[in-house]
C-alpha cells in the first residue's frame, strides 16, 4: 500500500514537476553563461625570421590575446606569464610565409580554472625576399 502511495505522489500532477526541473536547468545554465567574460590585452609578439631571406612587407610587433572565463579569475591572471611567438625559421625559399601565432603559458593553471586563451590574429603572414 506505501509503495502504491509513493507512486501515485511521484506520478501525480508530473507536467509541473518536469517543467519546474527544465526552468531551474535553464536558470543554471544561463547565469553560467553569462557569467563568462573576455578580457583582451596586447602581448608583444616575437618573430624568428628565416636567416638568408628578409622580410619585404611589416613584420607585426605585438598581437591582441583573449583571455575567456569567469570575471572573478580573467583579472587575476598576469598577461606578463604569456607569451606569443610566431617562427619563420624554418622558410628557405622567397615568397609569402604563413605561420600560426604561438602562446606559450602554463597549460595546468590556465586551463584548470576553465580559461581559454586565444590570440588574434591567429595567423601571421610576411613577404620574404633573398637579399640584395
Amino acid at each position: 500500500m506505501k509503495q502504491n502511495k509513493v507512486l501515485s505522489s511521484i506520478l501525480s500532477n508530473w507536467i509541473p514537476k518536469i517543467l519546474s526541473l527544465l526552468l531551474a536547468m535553464f536558470i543554471v545554465l544561463s547565469v553560467r553563461i553569462f557569467n563568462i567574460n573576455d578580457r583582451v590585452v596586447i602581448l608583444p609578439l616575437e618573430v624568428a625570421l628565416p636567416e638568408g631571406l628578409e622580410p619585404a612587407s611589416l613584420v607585426p610587433d605585438t598581437v591582441e590575446v583573449a583571455i575567456t572565463g569567469p570575471d572573478s579569475i580573467i583579472y587575476l591572471v598576469n598577461p606578463d606569464e604569456i607569451k606569443a611567438y610566431a617562427d619563420f625559421s624554418l622558410i628557405d625559399e622567397p615568397g609569402i610565409a604563413r605561420v600560426p601565432v604561438m602562446l606559450e603559458y602554463d597549460h595546468d593553471i590556465f586551463t584548470s580554472d576553465g580559461l581559454d586563451i586565444s590570440a588574434s590574429p591567429s595567423t601571421v603572414r610576411i613577404l620574404f625576399e633573398n637579399p640584395v
